[in-house]
């Protein structure tokens, strides 16, 4: 499993554009993970599934309300990283109203999931599989800050949480 000190998994995820430009096109656009973390500062969430329960009613809404105080901490992006397709995690980002705040990635295949080593089997449930409910502050490609959940969990994964650790590796 993926952990503090090590550089994040090599691959892609995708991001629905709702805008042509910046060398995106309309609709998905798939970004390499390496060059998009290089010299930048990401706080990373990571959650079972889009429109579910805990991520719509909690997880999410966290992060957009703290954006900008994530940005004063020296956080460039936050991502939200969920096991579905583009388009969907397109329309939960416009549900969310996550607009400039958040960037809703992809990962349609699971495989940064299997990467990082934090799969979650949620076959029996009608699922497949996941990405366990996690949280990470990655500094230009490396993990400095990694919290995952125990399963059915919503305690460490936070935005407070993650909002505490930026502000105290700015520090």
């Amino acid at each position: 499993m993926l952990k503090v000190g090590d550089k994040l998994p090599a691959g892609s995820l995708q991001e629905f554009i709702e805008v042509e430009g910046n060398g995106c096109t309309l609709g998905p656009n798939t970004f390499d993970i390496a060059q998009s973390t290089a010299g930048k500062t990401i706080a990373i969430f990571a959650l079972p599934g889009a429109f579910t329960p805990t991520c719509s009613a909690k997880h999410v809404p966290g992060y957009v309300e703290h954006a900008e105080a994530f940005k004063a901490a020296g956080v460039d992006e936050i991502w939200c990283v969920s096991v579905n397709d583009a388009f969907v995690m397109g329309a939960w980002g416009r549900d969310q109203r996550t607009a400039s705040k958040v960037r809703m990635m992809a990962d349609g295949s699971a495989a940064f999931a299997a990467a990082t080593g934090l799969t979650l089997d949620l076959t029996a449930r009608g699922m497949g599989p996941r990405i366990q409910r996690s949280s990470m502050l990655v500094v230009d490609g490396v993990v400095r800050t990694l919290n995952v959940e125990a399963p059915g969990k919503f305690e460490v994964s936070d935005a407070a949480t993650l909002l505490a650790q930026a502000q105290a590796l700015k520090a």
